[in-house]
């Protein structure tokens, strides 16, 4: 009889729970996307729908006031998508995007091997490389500081953010792919593919590599989101011209109404989508060893 009572009370029990966390996360979202095609908001609600001014005016496709500075639209570049189709950005939105993706590449280089060497390996200090290697070494506040005096020539330059992205976000892209490698034979396939005349580093790149792709491609997801939202070392380290996605954000939430800033943190949203379908579809195509 309590067993009957668990799964009738039990189920409904966990699945408003579950309802419930869903809509408490997703709801500033959805509240979020719409205040921006909103006139104003004033009261409980914001009011005056629906108007695209807020996007134009955060897309720098019209007239704005005031101390943000909205995404230009000179020059433009021109981006190619999946059926032969270009698609038309702008400049600095593409190099804000691009600056994650170059932290994201770095990643890739040195996170994965990294990984694969404390999974498969045991050698002296690999408990020391795996703590230095999924520990963030130093908030973003604290490595902006150190690059302005230990690099100097790297402050205010697209490499250092870069470089700094990619120190930042390390740990993401370590975890993600150690937590896929530990859960492979790994000594088994390299055997196998050995066996069968593969070199060892065909057999990392056609067999390793592409059993594991499922984390690579969620710790390089992972790892653009948290780059292009990096505020505080963003914030420190750039100095004049092109804004990182961050500090564009910001300056538009802090000197906008909450309609505008409404539309510049959604399109954030759009943008994080957008890269993110980009980079399942690249990994898929990247880890696909068959022959066409």
């Amino acid at each position: 009889m309590m067993v009957a009572l668990s799964r009738r009370v039990g189920r409904p029990a966990v699945t408003a729970l579950l309802l419930a966390a869903v809509v408490f996360l997703v709801g500033p979202i959805v509240l979020t996307v719409v205040a921006s095609f909103a006139r104003s908001w004033t009261g409980v609600l914001p009011s005056g729908f629906v108007t695209l001014q807020n996007w134009r005016e955060v897309l720098g496709l019209a007239e704005t006031f005031g101390a943000q500075r909205s995404m230009g639209w000179d020059p433009l570049v021109t981006l190619p998508v999946a059926g032969g189709t270009t698609l038309m950005v702008p400049s600095e939105l593409a190099f804000s995007v691009g600056l994650a993706l170059g932290g994201v590449l770095i990643n890739l280089v040195v996170g994965v091997p990294i990984a694969y060497a404390v999974s498969r390996y045991d050698f002296r200090g690999k408990e020391w490389v795996n703590a230095l290697s999924i520990l963030p070494l130093v908030p973003g506040v604290i490595l902006g500081v150190a690059f302005l005096r230990a690099y100097p020539e790297l402050s205010g330059t697209s490499v250092g953010l870069i470089v700094g992205y990619s120190l930042l976000k390390a740990p993401f892209m370590v975890m993600a792919v150690q937590s896929e490698f530990e859960s492979m034979p790994l000594r088994r396939l390299e055997e196998s593919a050995r066996s069968l005349g593969a070199s060892w580093p065909r057999t990392f790149l056609t067999v390793i590599v592409p059993n594991a792709s499922s984390g690579i491609i969620s710790g390089a997801i992972i790892c653009w989101a948290l780059a292009a939202a990096e505020f505080n070392f963003s914030y420190i380290v750039w100095a004049k011209g092109t804004q990182p996605l961050a500090v564009f954000l910001q300056r538009h939430i802090s000197n906008s109404s909450f309609t505008k800033a409404a539309a510049a943190v959604s399109m954030f949203f759009c943008i994080i989508a957008v890269v993110t379908l980009l980079l399942q579809q690249l990994g898929r195509r990247g880890f696909d060893t068959r022959g066409h």
